[in-house]
């Protein structure tokens, strides 16, 4: 199964990915050093966040869930610093 998701960390900010295997244990690679700027040190001590399944398929390729994520990230708008952390090359062109 093949899902695209959105984490919504506890400022409200957000991240979407895709997983290609559908693992309940992973929440993607958002950059850690864009997410660390927004939490100080006491706030790490206990917080929690969200992952929510946007979009799945059983049949889907490996192309077709990449343009999802994109898709999803332009809706969303999460490759806008003030609402998201996908920042990384591939996404910052994305509008």
């Amino acid at each position: 199964m093949k899902v695209i998701y959105k984490i919504t960390y506890p400022n409200g900010k957000i991240y979407i990915g895709k997983d290609l295997t559908d693992s309940i244990n992973y929440f993607g690679s958002a950059a850690d050093k864009l997410i660390e700027k927004d939490f100080p040190r006491e706030q790490r001590r206990d917080f929690t966040i969200r992952k929510e399944l946007l979009w799945e398929s059983e049949t889907a390729s490996d192309g077709e869930a990449n343009q999802k994520e994109v898709e999803y990230i332009r809706s969303f708008r999460s490759n806008d610093p003030s609402i998201g952390y996908n920042q990384w090359p591939k996404f910052s062109r994305v509008q």
